[in-house]
Formats: structure tokens, sequence, C-alpha cells
């Protein structure tokens, strides 16, 4: 269900309005809870009317949702320009590996970003290959390479930016542009910035994947996963979720929609304070290199600057030196910071992570860091007290030197 008007309201606005029309405009802020697996129809006539009627707000069967699932869909498709409608998956992954699914075939190639996130690669290595789908890395920074990557069996391109915990900013209008010159579909995992801080249709990608897990349920308690598009691929999308059966629950819509209201404030306030703390720690002496893109004098800040209209509050930093033994007392010793996966809710996060395992074309060092500039940490940066947090890296910081 499309978004109307929303499309012409700025972004804040159709964080409020959008996905409230239905019958319930003007009645009620929030659309109903609506639990039925079953819809009925009024004789045989209308019955046979609406077998022909894919489309979200014609009642046909729980499994092609209801109220809640569609009043979710309208908005988060009016939040994304250029798309005709959104598919939701029950995570994250499920979107990932549906979307592909929709696009590729047995015997197609699919081009991977070296960089994407870790359950994506081994989609391609575990899943996609059972199905007879080829899969290449590739380095998103290195357009040279990206072209010579592609065949005449290449289908599809999965990108993600910033990159999957060491949070690299490729030129995406470029990969996608020529990926469409060579004529494969771009697919991009847009859950750190969601579509209000990178609207990736207009950037010139064809299909729009966001964790709703992540920012837009925003208060850990959910999953669900999202896929947006013009119209050719969303038709695609919508057709092949459906005979994977993938479907979320009312109460699950009615959570993600919920936090959709104030995803923009919240990463408003994470995007501040994950900079001032990307700066804090940047002052640090046993940090070697922070990985953020809002961090000004990084090598992906200008380029985020041009592509990006916003933030959020995910960032890793790097060890000078050291080793696990010392990363594991910095971790264990913080308080405000759990230790946990997942990011994008209101509490803060961290986690160590080992990038060599999870990379094929890109290099780990970085070309021009030590050799031991290897022992890494990812930040989700909550929505407390900036201070507080800084202390308690503070006390981690303590711990970490007092081995």
């Amino acid at each position: 269900m499309a978004g109307g008007d929303d499309h012409e309201r700025r972004p804040a606005t159709r964080l409020v309005t959008s996905g409230r029309s239905g019958g319930f405009a003007g009645k009620v802020v929030n659309p109903p809870v609506w639990r039925a697996s079953t819809h009925l129809y009024e004789d045989c006539a209308d019955l046979n009317a609406r077998k022909t009627r894919n489309e979200d707000g014609t009642f046909f069967y729980g499994r092609r949702g209801a109220p809640t699932q569609w009043a979710l869909c309208e908005a988060l498709t009016a939040l994304e320009p250029g798309a005709a409608g959104t598919v939701l998956y029950p995570s994250g992954l499920a979107a990932l590996v549906g979307a592909l699914l929709a696009v590729l075939r047995s015997g197609d190639v699919l081009l991977v970003a070296d960089n994407a996130y870790e359950p994506t690669r081994n989609a391609a290595m575990g899943l996609l290959k059972k199905f007879g789908i080829e899969h290449r890395f590739f380095d998103p920074l290195d357009h040279e390479a990206y072209q010579a990557a592609f065949c005449d069996r290449t289908r599809a391109v999965m990108l993600e930016v910033p990159g999957s915990l060491t949070m690299e900013v490729c030129d995406i209008p470029a990969l996608a542009r020529i990926a469409r010159d060579k004529g494969a579909v771009s697919l991009l995992d847009n859950t750190w910035a969601t579509s209000l801080g990178f609207p990736a249709l207009e950037r010139g990608c064809d299909i729009a994947i966001t964790a709703l897990t992540k920012h837009v349920g925003g208060h850990s308690d959910v999953m669900m996963g999202s896929a947006s598009a013009g119209e050719r691929w969303y038709r695609r999308l919508r057709l092949g979720a459906q005979q994977l059966g993938h479907v979320v629950s009312p109460d699950d819509a009615a959570l993600v929609l919920r936090g959709l209201r104030t995803m923009g404030v919240r990463l408003n306030q994470q995007t501040d304070t994950a900079l001032a703390l990307a700066q804090w720690l940047d002052s640090r002496s046993e940090v070697a290199h922070v990985l953020s893109p809002l961090l000004p004098g990084t090598p992906d800040h200008a380029l985020w600057q041009r592509d990006f209209n916003g933030g959020c509050g995910l960032f890793s930093f790097v060890l000078k030196g050291g080793d696990d033994a010392a990363r594991c007392r910095l971790v264990d010793a913080l308080e405000l910071f759990g230790i946990g996966y997942s990011w994008g809710g209101f509490e803060s996060l961290a986690l160590p992570f080992d990038v060599e395992p999870v990379r094929s074309a890109m290099p780990w060092p970085k070309e021009g860091w030590g050799v031991e500039d290897r022992y890494a940490i990812r930040l989700s940066i909550g929505l407390e007290d900036k201070d507080d947090l800084i202390a308690d890296l503070a006390n981690g910081f303590a711990a970490l030197n007092e081995g």
C-alpha cells in the first residue's frame, strides 16, 4: 500500500503520519492489532474476485497480512522515495535471503561485498550455493576489481553501507550504476542508516533491505526485516515471500510501527552521542583507529557527508597492539555497555570481534596499519547520558591497563 501524499512531506512528519490511513484515519492514532488467520468472504463471487487481487488492503488469508501489517508496510514505503511497496519478513536475515531468492536462480552469479553482514556471507556460501547460485566476494572500495568480477551470468550485487563491523563507506551510487550498466540488480542492506539517513532507491539501488529489529523497532523486543523496491522488483519480492510462507505477527508489526514513530529522535541522539564517544576514543593512547564515518578526518567521512542524510550510534574501534585478553578485560569491566549481539536499541552494547574469518577480498589489518592493530570492539550507542558512557569506557581502559 503506497504512502500517498506522505512522500511530499518531510521525513520527521512522515514518521508520525504514514501508515495511518486504512479505515481508521481520524479515529485512532494507532491501528488496531488484527489477529486473524482466517478471513471471511461475503459470497462465492467475493471469494473468486479476491483471488486475483494480490495486494495490501485486500483481505484474503492471514498469511498475506491484515490492517496492522499493511499499516507498517505503508509507513515504510512512504519513507523510501521511489518505492512502490514493502514486504515484511520475520527477521532481517529472512529479508536478505528472501530478496536474493526473489532475484536469483540456479546458474546465476551473485557478487557480495566483502564487508557484508556475516550471515549474508554465510547464506551465499551455504543456502544459495546449494541452489546452484555462485558467489564471488569483492572489495567495494576497488571499482576496477569490482567491474572485473562481473560475467555474463552475474545477475545481482549485494551491497552494504557502511560495511559490517569495519564501517567502510563505499560509493553506492557508483557501484549501483555499474551494476545496472552490466544488467545486474543491486540490493543494499541499509540497516545502519535506514531510509532516513540513506534513501537507497534514490541513490540508484533496486532493492532496499532493512533489519527492522534494529533502529526501527528500537526497543530490543522484536525481530523483523523488510525489503522495499520499485514496481518491478516489489512484485517479485511479494510473490517470493508468499511462496516461502514468510509472515510476521500483527503484534510484532504493532511493536515495530510504534518504534518507527520515535526513530528519528532516537537516531539523532544516538548519532550525537556516538560522535562524542568516537572523538573521545580517538584521543586515547590505547586506541589505534576509530572506525566511524561520523568522525571528521577519517577516510570515509567525506563520502558519508556527500551521500548520507544522517547516521546512527553504531561504530567500532581498534586497540593499539595488545591481545584478546586485554580486549576482554576492557569489555568485561564495562557496566553500562552490555555484551551482546544486535544493536539499534535504547541500550548500549559492546562486542569484541575478529575480522579475518569474515573477509575474503579486503585486507586486515588495513593497508598502512600496524600489524598488531587487529583487536577490535564494536559499540552500539543507546540513549544513556554520553558522559556516563565515557566514564564507563574510561573504567574499561583502566582495567585494560591494569593487565
